[in-house]
Parts: structure tokens; sequence; C-alpha cells
């Protein structure tokens, strides 16, 4: 895992790469490496994970017309290597990376086609003068990019903050990626917070030259594939893929472990790596004092089972002291507070190994989410009456219904009523989203609502769904997040925590063979009744304790209501509150969500977190001051 940096313009200047790349040290502490000729120049912070002494980038082919800096690890990269040398390459590294320029030689465009791993990489051809970069297909690696900044023809780096460093550049807030965000807790890609930079689309690639620039989509999920027919057979196949695909990911030269949250993902991982390694596995997991969010009781129970060297902490978060590190490492707003578990998880993991397995890909990949099961049952529901009824009487009882906030999800319908009245992308919309149609239009000022100009997040995804209508519900909703939430969220929330950490994260239930196994599943194997990941949990239910397989999901919470009406009001009313935030957000609005969450009678600490990161980030990044809110919010303590 590293950082890599890089652009093209007349004569770089290989102090603006170092800075860039300085910029990213936390993503590589080992090492440090430019390249530059006339028109490139090419930047590597290096974590090093395999080839400790000969993997120094950037790295070129045989003669040295390509070049490649990369992020990343490629499984495969023995296989591809013994077959490149066959072919007559000649290799002067044990690493991964110089596979990719070798086969760049071979294939050209083609190249991510043939990689399994995780990856962010730009091969720059001295030759063409063409710059080739390539993110892996579900987007575990980041990759930022513009050709809008003064005095640089293109520029790239993992993490916006790289790009931010550049003399030239001149952030300006999109308002579509601000109300996206407000509406979804992250801003998806390929848009970024800033106008003029984006994000590179997973499975994707994008080749820079004279002529202009062509993004190319090298690969998708197929959900049309024709369906397994055999459940004993694809069970047992699924079986050897999942035990494939974490042996693949247990190379390394430096200490690895797992992460052991006690549920059925990361347990799975666990299992897989006891019965294919020769050490005693490394697991590691975080509880907490609050025994409502706290699962190490069934993390115990898979340590136990396979013997593994086990280190827990429990703890009380301190939400004042992870906040600077929330907003610092995340760049962009990022309202997902299962980040605040997974810093403190990856620190203390880091203190022990480099690489940690995970368990995140499993209920994209296998329809494990609760709202999945949800959008199936409302579809059942919608297909037995016409559309006429469905939009003139459920949505009547959507807009009449009381909206009883307080009594248990079980006897709220006003949320069922609206979305049995709309299509399916519309009412999965509504389960994802925190402040939508008439609450975002409410927070947001009036300058930004004109500069939106008729803008919907609503609209925006839905689009993605009419792109799938074709498919089976539970299909449609899987492809709709593998592209939005899967890239947007999850796998930015575990990249920012683990590298914050230097600490190398990988997810062997998003190797892409398994998610294309998985495409040929009918869906009623994924999710059979209200239990999800069916057919996932029988494969690995030989290998697992029934009470770590059977119980509820819980997922990495957070009391977050609780923290609103204690440690985080200071903070809250410095950064979200502060008159400056007019130019974004109606603060009048807000003030009035405020005063109902602290009255006890509503809950609304998803929409305050979601705001109170936008402040944060607007102090710290717009502000160009990092200190700032902070230093409010103790001046407010303090008052």
């Amino acid at each position: 895992m590293c950082g890599i940096a890089g652009f093209l313009t007349s004569h770089p200047d290989p102090l603006i790469l170092t800075r860039m790349c300085d910029r990213i040290a936390h993503r590589g502490p080992d090492d440090f490496g430019i390249y530059r000729d006339h028109f490139a120049a090419l930047g590597h912070r290096r974590l090093s994970i395999i080839d400790l002494r000969g993997g120094k980038q950037p790295l070129s082919n045989e003669d040295g017309s390509l070049m490649v800096t990369f992020n990343g690890e490629i499984y495969n990269y023995r296989e591809l290597r013994s077959d490149l040398i066959q072919r007559g390459h000649r290799f002067r590294t044990e690493s991964d990376t110089e596979v990719l320029v070798h086969l760049y030689e071979d294939v050209g465009e083609r190249l991510p086609e043939f990689l399994r791993g995780m990856f962010a990489f730009a091969i720059w051809d001295l030759r063409r003068r063409e710059l080739f970069l390539a993110r892996d297909r579900f987007g575990e690696k980041p990759l930022y990019y513009s050709s809008s900044i003064p005095g640089m023809r293109f520029c790239f780096a993992s993490e916006l903050k790289a790009l931010t460093v550049l003399d030239s550049f001149q952030p300006k807030l999109d308002p579509t990626s601000l109300a996206d965000y407000l509406a979804l807790g992250y801003v998806p890609d390929p848009k970024s917070i800033y106008q003029g930079v984006a994000k590179l689309l997973p499975a994707h690639s994008l080749l820079v030259s004279e002529s202009g620039e062509k993004l190319r989509r090298y690969w998708e999920p197929d959900f049309t594939v024709p369906k397994q027919r055999d459940f004993s057979a694809a069970v047992e196949q699924l079986r050897s893929l999942a035990g494939d695909a974490v042996a693949g990911q247990l190379v390394s030269e430096v200490p690895l472990g797992a992460f052991l949250s006690g549920g059925v993902d990361s347990s799975a991982v666990v299992a897989h790596m006891a019965q294919r390694s020769s050490h005693q596995v490394k697991t590691f997991s975080i509880g907490f004092t609050n025994e409502e969010f706290d699962e190490t009781r069934y993390a115990r129970m898979v340590a136990e089972r396979y013997s593994t060297d086990h280190r827990e902490r429990i703890v009380t978060p301190d939400i004042e002291e992870i906040l600077p590190t929330l907003v610092e490492h995340y760049d962009e707003p990022f309202a997902d507070s299962s980040a605040v578990p997974m810093l403190y998880l990856a620190r203390m993991t880091r203190e022990h190994v480099t690489v940690a397995l995970s368990g995140d890909g499993a209920d994209e990949v296998f329809g494990g989410y609760r709202r999945y099961y949800w959008g199936v049952a409302e579809e059942r529901i919608r297909a037995r009456f016409p559309q006429w009824f469905r939009q003139s009487v459920f949505a009547f009882g959507g807009r009449h219904y009381p909206k009883f906030d307080y009594l248990p999800q079980v006897f709220r319908a006003k949320t069922l009523l609206s979305n049995l009245a709309r299509e399916i992308g519309d009412a999965y919309f509504t389960s994802v989203s925190g402040f939508r149609d008439e609450s975002l239009q409410e927070v947001l000022s009036p300058d930004l609502r004109k500069e939106l100009n008729g803008y919907s997040p609503r609209r925006d995804f839905v689009a993605r769904f009419e792109k799938v209508k074709h498919l089976a519900p539970l299909e449609q909703m899987q492809a709709v997040d593998f592209e939005t939430y899967l890239p947007g969220d999850i796998l930015v929330k575990v990249d920012r925590a683990t590298m914050a950490y230097s600490l190398e994260s990988r997810a062997p239930w998003l190797d892409h063979r398994i998610a294309e196994f998985a495409c040929s599943l009918p869906p009623e194997w994924k999710l059979r009744g209200n239990v999800g990941k069916y057919i996932f949990k029988e494969a690995v239910r030989p290998d697992l304790p029934d009470t770590v397989l059977d119980r509820r999901k819980m997922g990495f919470s957070v009391p977050l209501a609780q923290w609103f009406r204690g440690p985080l009001k200071p903070a809250f009313e410095a950064s979200v509150l502060r008159p400056d935030m007019k130019n974004c957000v109606n603060i009048p609005a807000l003030k009035r969500l405020w005063r109902e969450h602290q009255s006890g009678r509503s809950d609304h600490s998803r929409k305050l977190w979601t705001t109170l990161k936008f402040g944060m980030w607007d102090a710290q990044h717009r502000m160009n001051d990092k200190n700032t809110v902070f230093a409010l919010a103790g001046k407010a303590r303090s008052a």
C-alpha cells in the first residue's frame, strides 16, 4: 500500500512533486521516490509489503520507455510474472509492481483486465507521451485527477490533499457535490467536493494523450449470466473460491493479521486464514464500554475456535480527540459515523501488524443489508396493486400519516406508504438518504439552491436504477450499491482510516471472481426470506459457530444521539452554527433541528452528524486553517 502523485506539464518542478508526496507520507512512510523528464513527473510514497529491498518506485521496464507509480497489491502477480518471463521479458525485482510495465508492453490498455487485486496506478509512456491510469474493479484504492488546475496539463494523486498543495490550485465548492453529500453522507464517484477535480471511476482506465482524454470501462458485474441451478454444488464452488481468495491475499513479507468484529464476514475470513496459514493468525477487535454497541464476545468465540493470537481493546470513544483525525484524513465531507471505531481499530492493529484482512464487501456481493430485504418486500407489495392506486392511495397515506419518529420502526408506516407509491429506485433513495427533498431544500442556503439550478440528488440516483431496471429487485439494489455506496462510503472509510496509521487493509470478498460468481446466483439464494447472504452463510457454516452465523447484524455503531447531547455540543455550535456557514446552509433551519434534538423529543443525530462533518471540513479545508474549528470549540466549552 502506498501513495502516488504526478502531473504532466512543461518542465516539471521536482519540488512541487515532493510537496505533493510529502502531503500523503502517511500512506507510505518507508520510502520516497520521484521520476521526471521534460513532460511528466511521477512520485511515490512506499509502504513496503512485498520485495522489501527491490520494490522501489517509480519503476521502469527493460529499456526505460515506460515508468509506473503504483498503489495496491496484485495478488496474481506471480502467475503473470512467470508467463511474462516465458515470453521473453526480463525482470530486475521480485515486486508485483514490475509486472505492470511488462504486461503493458504486451497488452496496452487491456492491462487491468488481467489483474486480480486492488490498485490505482499511472504508467507514463515516454515514446508516445501518453499517461495511462487505472483503478481496481470496486474502487478499493483511490485516485483523484484534474485537468483544470492552471499551469498543469493534467495531475493526479491518491488523496485530494496532495492536489490542494499546488500553488495554482483554486478550490471552489461543487454545489451538486454538497447536495449529494447532505443526501447520501458521502460524495459519490466520479465527483469530488471541488469543481474541476474528479475521482477515476472503479473498473475504469483513463488514457491521457496529445489528442485528449479517453475514459474506458474494462469490467462490470454481469447479473444477466445464466443462473446456477444446483444449490449444493454452488455452495461447494463458493467455498473453493473463498478459500482461494483468502489464500491469495496472505502474501506478505511483513506481519499480517485480520480484523475480527464478531460478524459473519470477518469471522469467515479468519476461519479461512487459520485453515491455510502455517502460523498462528493474529486477530484484532475493538469493543465498547456501552454493551449495546459491543460485539467482542462473538469475536472471542471465533478467536478461541481457531486459537488465534487475539487482541482486543475496550474503548470509550473520545469523540473530541478523534474529530481532528477524521477531518484531516478524509479530505472531503464524510458522514459515516462508523469511521470513528474504524480509526480506533486501525490504530490498535498497526501496533502489531502492517497488513490486515477484512470482511468488507460481502454484504454488497451477497445481499446482506437489511435494506435489501425491505426493498424486495416493498416490490412484492407494489406488484399486487396497479400503479394508479399506488400513486394515489399510498401517496396520500404517506403524505398524511403521522410521523411517529418516537415509536419503534415497526409502527412507523409513513415511510413505507411513501415508498410503496414510488418505484424501486425512488424508494431505495429514500431508504439510504438523510436529507432529502423538502428537508434538503430547507437546509441549503438560498444562494446554494440558486446555484444548484434545479439539480436533484434523488433524480441523479434514480437514473442509475433506470440503467438496471431489467434486473431482479435485489440485483438492481446491488448493482447501484456497487457504483455508489461501496466505493463512495465503505471503501473510503476503510482506506482512509487504515492509511492514517500506515496500515494496509485487504478485502478477500471483493475478489472479482467471487463477485462474478455471485452474479450467477439466483436472488433467492442470496436473500432467502429475511435472511441475507444465505448462500454465503451456508458456505461458511462448517467453519463458524451457529451463534455467530445466525445472530442479528449489528454493524459498527456509535452513540451519536447521546454525543450530540453531550461532548459534541461545543463542536457543533462552533462549526455549524457560525455565521460564515450561511453561504452554504440555512442556519435557522439547523438551529431548529438542534433544539428538537436537545429536547429529547426527536433523534436528528444522522442529520446533525452530516452537517457537523461538513462544517468542520469547511473550517479546515475551505478556510485553510485546520485549527479554526477546534479553537472555536475550545472557546465554546470554556464559555
